[in-house]
């Protein structure tokens, strides 16, 4: 690989700002992405723009190789005169260079290196950041028909692999009472910051309620996708076995519901998680800890002296099974008022099924004998709390190794960093897990 040449594209990606939420900026830099995927890979992408945000699809024949990555970022336009694009003993730095820019020059470096793009399917999306909103059902049809997807996110510390990602589920928790005069008549209200702080500790309450009832289960006990749809590693590749199409049809169903009739995510999935991970093997179910269930952002009430009519709570839950995060469902469903006069309205649902490790390890073990070949350290895998695409590609059943990115580290801080020494590597990495799907 030519590391110079690689240096050239990851500048000329940096340079070019891409903030979410600015989708003049997002479609902009889905131009220049455009322009070097085609210089890389001999044909123009789809530009497929939905709600205003502009993704990019490059497809070769019949796909069974899925690469899938985002060019937009956190940061707002204009952060390239506070942290500039810079090459400073052997560290590139900007905006955006770690997540995850460096590793769309890898997969373009990488598929250049195949003999035959036969098989392979690109989709680079512009929206990951804002949790994929218009892009999710792009990457699961895309993923139903693939063999594997390979998720370019950077990796974790000390450049391990991400085997596996905990799902998230967002709801919020309204509760209706009654207002009136806290001074002359409180009794004729009812209180609904009282109610609310029972059903606070109701919710506080579910995880431990649902990782006692779940212990070490995991999607293929709980689940018919993954019951359906073991694979196994083979030297020549990776090959599937069970009921697919059918199986993942009813995921698919399942996950749409619930995200048609639930709140959409409007955060940064990797925010504060993206380091987290515990160590494995890739083979582990454990590694991703226990069920979460957390009340965080509290609203109610009017004034001082008004008994509150309304209050509300907003609630994150990170699940390591699909079989917790339906559980979790199903508890927040169950939940009861405990003051008459009150009632409860719950909203949101399931957002993003987990990326378990079973998705992942036949396609982990390929890559550690990849790497072993090519002379690179002994590759680790981590289990971690923040999501990515990777979770909606697992979720239909496609098998999903994530973390194939930079190398690196400072996701969304100040600090953000490629380590570029490592890129070579990890693009010969991508190219031959590509290459062992593909035989």
């Amino acid at each position: 690989m030519n590391l110079n040449a690689m240096l050239e594209d990851l500048e000329e990606l940096v340079l070019c700002e891409s903030f979410s939420a600015d989708h003049e900026a997002v479609a902009r830099s889905a131009e220049v992405v455009a322009d070097q995927g085609t210089r890389l890979l001999g044909a123009r992408p789809e530009t497929i723009v939905i709600d205003g945000v502009t993704h990019l699809r490059w497809s070769f024949g019949t796909p069974r190789a899925l690469l899938v990555g985002h060019h937009d970022t956190v940061w707002p336009i204009g952060t390239l005169t506070r942290i500039p694009w810079s090459l400073v003993d052997g560290i590139a730095r900007g905006p955006g260079v770690f997540d995850m820019k460096a590793g769309l020059v890898q997969t373009f470096h990488a598929l250049a290196a195949l003999p035959s793009l036969d098989g392979v399917c690109v989709l680079v999306t512009g929206d990951e950041e804002v949790g994929s909103p218009s892009s999710r059902t792009l990457i699961e049809e895309a993923a139903r028909e693939c063999a594997a997807a390979f998720v370019l996110e950077a990796s974790a510390d000390g450049g391990a692999l991400k085997v596996a990602r905990k799902g998230i589920s967002i709801y919020e928790l309204l509760v209706h009472g009654r207002a009136s005069h806290a001074g002359l008549d409180p009794e004729k209200g009812a209180n609904a910051g009282i109610e609310l702080a029972h059903q606070i500790l109701a919710v506080a309450g579910i995880a431990d309620r649902v990782n006692g009832d779940l212990p070490g289960r995991t999607t293929s006990e709980a689940s018919p996708v993954a019951g359906a749809r073991e694979i196994r590693a083979r030297e020549t590749g990776i090959r599937e076995t069970g009921a697919r199409e059918a199986g993942t049809r009813e995921a698919g169903t399942r996950e749409t519901g619930a995200r048609e009739s639930g709140t959409r995510e409007t955060g940064t999935q990797e925010t504060g998680t993206r380091e987290s991970g515990a160590q494995g093997t890739g083979t582990s179910p454990g590694s991703l800890g226990t069920t979460t269930v957390t009340p965080t952002a509290l609203f109610g009430g009017t004034t001082v002296n008004t008994v509150p009519a309304l209050a509300r709570v907003s609630v994150d839950v990170r699940v390591p099974t699909l079989a917790a995060q339906e559980r979790v469902d199903e508890l927040m469903r169950a939940l009861a008022p405990r003051l008459a006069g009150t009632r409860l309205e719950v909203s949101g649902g399931p957002n993003r099924p987990p990326l378990e490790e079973a998705s992942s390890a036949a396609l982990f073990a390929v890559a550690q004998r990849i790497a072993a070949d090519l002379g690179l350290a002994p590759l680790t895998g981590v289990g971690v709390g923040g999501a990515s695409d990777g979770n909606y590609t697992a979720g239909v059943g496609c098998p999903t190794l994530d973390g194939l990115g930079a190398v690196g580290g400072g996701a969304h801080a100040d600090s953000e960093h490629v380590v570029v020494s490592e890129m070579p590597g990890r693009t010969a990495l991508l190219t031959g897990l590509v290459q062992a799907v593909l035989r």
